[in-house]
């Protein structure tokens, strides 16, 4: 199965076990759904057993790796009945398996920690290197009480650099919002250069110029695009501020964040941007990271 090709497109779900990963495989039904694809149930474990017919349960090395499919499917198929769905153990390392499987997908979807105490601040090892290095569109889901309550509402934020091209996640963003009907609330973050700072705090002058300014470029970036999703509505923010700070501010409600990762980074640079460590570490709603140039 060529799970990227137009003709048979997935989206791939990795599964743990935890609230946060059926979290994030009814996230990823719902996306599936949306989108007329496969949805993909991949759970990697390096020490999965070759398939016996004859073993009784009780002695199957895989029955908890089985199982962890198995209950996903069962929810999902409640859900969504009739979605094509692809149950897939894989005898690998997780990173390695769900990096594979991120390559033959439209999107690949994780769980992801909840914001409170210290899982607040880890993203974990897996969905990291996972996300760190995978060149296809990722989004992470926090557990939810009650996972039936997943739903495609609330607007669409982009966090928007204008550095570089960024036509990548403009088309994701943009297109996300016309699949959904949703408002899309395009936030641009810009810090004060350091003579905007003086004894007495911020001069007024140099702020508004420079907020004009950021505004125009803003307005000049999407004009393409407003012009090719014509029923797209679009709220445009500008922000003097830190640029991770800017995404993750008044996103209560929001339906999900996109943000862009890009692909070519300083050798000595982080593995994940400021911007990509605010949204994944403390925005309440699911995020995707578009990779881009």
């Amino acid at each position: 199965m060529n799970a990227g090709d137009a003709v048979n497109p997935v989206v791939t779900v990795g599964l743990d076990g935890t609230p946060e990963s059926l979290s994030a495989a009814l996230w990823a039904a719902q996306e599936a759904s949306a989108r007329g694809a496969t949805l993909r149930l991949l759970h990697a474990w390096v020490m999965l057993a070759p398939e016996r017919g004859d073993q009784p349960q009780e002695n199957d090395r895989n029955y908890w790796p089985k199982r962890i499919v198995a209950e996903a499917a069962r929810t999902i198929e409640e859900r969504f009945p009739g979605l094509p769905v692809y149950q897939d153990l894989v005898a690998e390392e997780p990173v390695e398996a769900l990096l594979a499987a991120a390559m033959e997908s439209q999107s690949l979807v994780l769980g992801s920690r909840d914001v409170t105490g210290l899982a607040g601040y880890f993203l974990g090892d897996i969905g990291m290197h996972v996300l760190a290095r995978t060149e296809a569109v990722t989004v992470l889901v926090r557990a939810r009480e009650d996972p039936a309550s997943i739903k495609e509402n609330g607007d669409v934020v982009l966090g928007l650099s204008l550095h570089g091209t960024c036509d990548a996640l403009l088309a994701y963003g943009f297109g996300t919002a016309a699949r959904r009907g949703a408002v899309l609330r395009v936030v641009h973050g810009r810090n004060l250069p350091p003579p905007a700072y003086n004894r007495g705090g911020i001069d007024p002058y140099l702020s508004h110029e420079m907020t004009t300014r950021a505004q125009q470029d803003l307005t000049r970036a999407l004009r393409p695009w407003r012009d090719r999703f014509p029923d797209v509505s679009v709220v445009e923010s500008v922000r003097m501020e830190s640029p991770g700070r800017a995404v993750v501010r008044d996103i209560a409600g929001t339906g999900l964040l996109v943000v862009g990762r890009r692909i070519r980074r300083p050798v000595l640079a982080p593995r994940i941007g400021h911007v990509l460590s605010a949204a994944v570490h403390h925005a309440p709603c699911p995020v995707a990271v578009v990779p881009h140039a």
